[in-house]
């Protein structure tokens, strides 16, 4: 959790640097456009399906046949390659044969042309990593990302020093950042392949690993759905926001478009604010006990435990979150963002969209280990099942709201939306696998937060009302310090009197 929280610190330095730079521009927002299919993949892999496939299938190996764990991992990762270098070279040649037709003037194509080859790296940084959670290492892999964003802000700022403010600068500056998430790809593969120097053995023998690779394979697909509805709700947030720019028009069927030309640098910078705690928190949980529901897969009792405990960590990190996010976001946009290029204005808009974002952060989190629960237990259809309705409902909910006063910030409350009510459908379905899966205990948890989170936000509420309107940096970062300290101090002293054990839990203790 520790290493997750400095890879989203140095994400959010990496987007205040960049904002600072070029502000909620065209071009900010065809390199956020160009990011999203690299950004989708990493998201479905690295954080959904393909380790959630491998990781149980991998550690059962493991520990009966050690060395046909090595060979399943050595045909995963070599048939991971080719498959994805193929899926690489036939999407250059679209996004070439795309450009040309454009006379190679459509700046977001050719940003994506670059980016592109972050795909293949990125997954294959995943299959590593779930190799390394297996032996217990959660370390490097939740220290990747750190590399990434170290990539992007030294471009950045190298350049900024380097280059004098003009147009050409800044497509200079913008394809070279574009080139970093590629070196940095190869540097998180090396990184992984040098954190499993001594723990992994490879060996080359497909006909002993075909059986596990085909499950993996057969587990993997419907997983890229159940796992991954929050991603793919992001990525048609992020489609629909960057239609002025993919389009290069504000006309749709003769009617003006409601979002402009910066709406895909608000969603994408108000999506990386919320992402923060999620990240931190959800992904982290869930990482950390996928490994063992997996091997408690037989186990009822113990798999039931696991559950219920990985829910009350949720709901006392996750609570909090959404009602600390929703009512710190304005100080929080305008500290990390606004400055340079990027207005105050801008950093309101930002701050406007994280509000619907942030008030299902409980839910996101929640529907990471539920769904995690039915794959342990080898149910794949349902969450499945659930996804496709959430999907299609979401998609549904952005075209029609984004006409209405709501205009960006419609996007954000359509996956908020359709994250509760994926969260409810699971707990029903989870119900199959765990006897009651929100026991007395769970219930008390989520009272108890309930109840800590409301004095929490209303002593929040209070303090922000006695600072006046911040411009300044220093003013800022003052008033979101004191304002997270008044609920983090609030809120772990009531979750002490309560004696609350989510509380020694989220420090590590047992």
């Amino acid at each position: 959790m520790v290493l997750t929280a400095a890879s989203r610190v140095t994400g959010l330095v990496r987007d205040g640097v960049l904002s600072r730079a070029f502000g909620a521009t065209e071009l900010m927002s065809a390199f956020w456009f160009a990011f999203l299919i690299p950004n989708l993949f990493r998201k479905l892999f690295g954080e959904g399906a393909l380790s959630a496939s491998f990781l149980p299938v991998y550690a059962k190996l493991r520990d009966k046949d050690p060395r046909q764990a090595a060979q399943l991992a050595s045909m995963l990762v070599a048939g991971l390659m080719v498959l994805l270098g193929v899926l690489l070279l036939i999407g250059e040649s679209i996004l070439f044969l795309v450009s040309a037709a454009r006379d190679h003037g459509d700046t977001a194509i050719w940003l994506m042309m670059v980016t592109l080859p972050y795909m293949p790296l990125v997954c294959l940084v995943a299959m590593l990593g779930a190799m390394l959670q297996v032996i217990g290492r959660f370390g490097p892999p939740a220290a990747a990302p750190i590399l990434l964003n170290g990539c992007i802000i030294v471009v950045a700022i190298v350049l900024s020093l380097v280059l004098v403010d003009s147009e050409q600068s800044r497509l200079i500056s913008i394809g070279s950042i574009a080139a970093s998430v590629f070196l940095a790809g190869l540097l998180q593969a090396g990184w992984m392949l040098w954190a499993l120097r001594s723990d992994a053995a490879w060996e080359w023998n497909p006909q002993a690993a075909m059986g596990p690779a085909s499950t993996v394979v057969r587990k993997a697909m419907p997983m890229l759905l159940g796992l991954g509805v929050l991603q793919l709700n992001t990525f048609l947030d992020g489609i629909i926001a960057s239609y002025p720019a993919i389009m290069g028009t504000d006309q749709v069927f003769g009617t003006t478009y409601p979002l402009d030309t910066g709406a895909m640098t608000i969603i994408s910078y108000a999506q990386r604010l919320y992402q923060f705690p999620l990240g931190v928190f959800a992904i982290s949980v869930a990482t950390a006990i996928y490994p063992m529901l997996s091997r408690q897969s037989e186990d009822d009792a113990g798999f039931a435990d696991t559950i219920r405990r990985g829910l009350r960590m949720i709901l006392f990190l996750g609570v909090p979150a959404s009602v600390g996010l929703a009512l710190v976001r304005e100080p929080l946009a305008a500290c990390i963002l606004q400055g340079g290029e990027f207005t105050a204005d801008d950093a309101s808009r930002v701050a406007a969209v994280l509000l619907g974002y942030s008030v299902a952060i409980w839910a996101y989190s929640m529907n990471q280990v539920l769904t995690r629960s039915c794959y342990a237990k080898m149910d794949m259809m349902t969450p499945v099942r659930i996804a496709v309705g959430i999907v299609g409902l979401n998609l549904v909910l952005n075209l029609g709201l984004i006409w209405t006063p709501l205009g960006e910030t419609a996007l954000a409350w359509s996956t908020a939306i359709c994250a509760v009510l994926q969260c409810l459908l699971l707990l029903r379905a989870a119900g199959r696998h765990v006897s009651r899966p929100i026991d007395a205990q769970v219930g008390t948890c989520a009272l108890r937060v309930i109840l800590l989170a409301a004095i929490m936000g209303g002593l929040v509420w209070w303090v922000h009302s006695w600072f006046e309107q911040a411009n300044h940096f220093g003013e800022l970062i003052l008033q979101l310090l004191v304002l997270v300290a008044v609920g983090g101090i609030t809120y772990g002293c009531g979750a002490r009197l309560l004696g609350m054990p989510e509380l020694r839990w989220s420090l590590g203790r047992r």
